[in-house]
């Protein structure tokens, strides 16, 4: 089998067709699903993005030992394994966050190409001053975004010079020169995540005739520092930016095609997260606020359903398409490839290997999953999804690192206080939305999704330290 995975970050599972969406425009991304085996019971490993990519490359959940750091040379990765037995692999990506500043996730790789510009990425000198689009007190980190990203697309002219558009082109030639090797293709686009700048012919899809502020990068915070006009057309500009990766990933899908590859080929879609767009009250997925010294503080929120759950399509040669309520998160995914690969799976994994649901011999795989910052974090709260119930839960105590903590963009910040002070819990079944918190009428169910956590902690050899804050 030769190996594609490709990741979309933040891509909310229901903005997409194939999980139930009517209003966003994701025609490529649904005819894939349509050829593969769609799973309904995706969830996040460990959050936010430099976290969910060492989940996949290690196989491990790296939030039990570590936080948004680099890639550590001690640490068994795919690429790797899989270039020691006889694969071509290359990673071909525009997330900067994993790449710049010694980071060093190509590690492994027998070649990258990074696409350059996004977001932090630290490219181009000018122009010196490009602009706002709107009040800057809405945007977060503004001098920080304006010297790097809107440097970066200050002289862009065509949706072709777009990034999703040119890490889509690199992977197709990539593949029209390696298509006859054992290969595998990792590619990272880091779209739809913020700024979103699709092409405005994009976003007059879903808010023709804005006239407003145009907040494309907006503050992580309580949103009401949004007008109503201006909360929809975020969500407007979030929906095109969705749109945009549809059609590029779908040059890649149609050039796996075009190649004769679908016959010995794993597909993989999927994303690290999603991202509140209004939804229980945030803008974003976690705080992020400036103190009074001109620092940075980060305050973990919970890992809401829009968050966690995400999408996750493959696309397995022997396996008819359908659906899957099988249970399985990003770490699963190195023993799953392995497996398939036939080669031996490091004793470094703690990722569990679902072959057996790809292969129709199994409709399980995990009991629960465990979606979470870094456990050290003293904001950090865990969610357990198990059944029909998804627990958010607060630490037993106060104590755990005070940061600093380079989430969500790559810059040094305090933690600041805990959002997450009482345990809460929803019944999905119910309430899909998770609007009431049912957790003093089902004090028992709690309790057993706590100790669900614990138990994968002690699995995944966390320190005690961590294990007793969350018990």
């Amino acid at each position: 089998m030769n190996f594609i995975v490709i990741v979309s970050d933040t891509l909310r599972r229901d903005h997409l067709g194939c999980y139930g969406n009517r209003r966003v425009h994701t025609d490529f991304m649904d005819r894939f699903a349509a050829q593969s085996l769609v799973f309904d019971r995706a969830y996040s490993g460990s959050f936010p993005t430099v976290p969910h990519r060492r989940d996949v490359m290690t196989g491990r959940l790296t939030a039990a030992y570590t936080d948004w750091a680099p890639l550590t040379a001690g640490e068994t990765v795919l690429a790797e394994v899989l270039s020691a037995h006889g694969y071509t692999t290359m990673m071909v990506c525009d997330c900067p966050h994993i790449l710049e500043n010694g980071y060093h996730f190509d590690r492994g790789f027998d070649g990258f190409e990074w696409i350059r510009g996004q977001e932090s990425d630290r490219w181009m000198t000018a122009p010196k001053s490009p602009g706002y689009h709107s009040d800057p007190g809405k945007i977060r980190s503004p001098e920080f975004i304006q010297r790097h990203h809107r440097r970066s697309v200050a002289h862009r002219r065509y949706e072709s010079d777009t990034f999703v558009a040119r890490t889509a082109a690199a992977a197709c030639n990539w593949l029209e020169e390696n298509y006859r090797e054992r290969f595998f293709l990792y590619v990272d686009t880091f779209d739809p995540h913020e700024p979103w700048d699709a092409p405005q012919w994009y976003v007059d899809m879903y808010d023709p005739g804005y006239s407003g502020q145009i907040v494309d990068y907006p503050r992580y915070d309580y949103a009401d520092y949004l007008t109503a006009e201006e909360l929809r057309h975020c969500r407007a500009l979030y929906a095109a930016e969705v749109t945009l990766v549809d059609r590029w990933i779908g040059r890649v899908l149609q050039g796996v095609e075009d190649l004769g590859l679908l016959d010995d080929t794993v597909v993989v879609l999927t994303t690290d997260h999603g991202f509140l767009l209004g939804e229980h009250g945030f803008m974003g997925k976690s705080l992020v606020r400036e103190r009074a010294d001109g620092g940075l503080s980060l305050s973990y929120i919970p890992l809401y359903e829009e968050i966690n759950h995400i999408p996750l399509i493959v696309r397995f040669p022997e396996r008819k398409p359908g659906r899957t309520a099988a249970l399985v998160q990003p770490q699963d995914l190195m023993p799953t490839f392995l497996d398939l690969a036939d080669v031996e799976v490091p004793e470094s994994v703690d990722g569990l290997s679902f072959s057996g649901v790809l292969r129709g011999t199994s409709d399980s795989h995990r009991s629960f999953a465990v979606s979470t910052g870094y456990l050290e974090n003293r904001s950090a709260a865990v969610t357990v999804v198990k059944d029909q119930w998804s627990a958010i839960l607060a630490p037993r105590d106060e104590a755990g690192s005070a940061g600093p903590d380079r989430a969500v963009d790559g810059v040094a910040k305090s933690l600041g206080g805990r959002v997450v002070t009482s345990d809460m819990l929803f019944d999905l079944s119910k309430d899909p939305r998770q609007a009431e918190d049912v957790s003093a009428s089902y004090p028992q169910i709690v309790d057993e999704l706590r100790n669900c956590l614990a138990q994968e902690l002690r699995r995944v050899v966390a320190n005690h330290s961590v294990i007793r804050r969350w018990q």
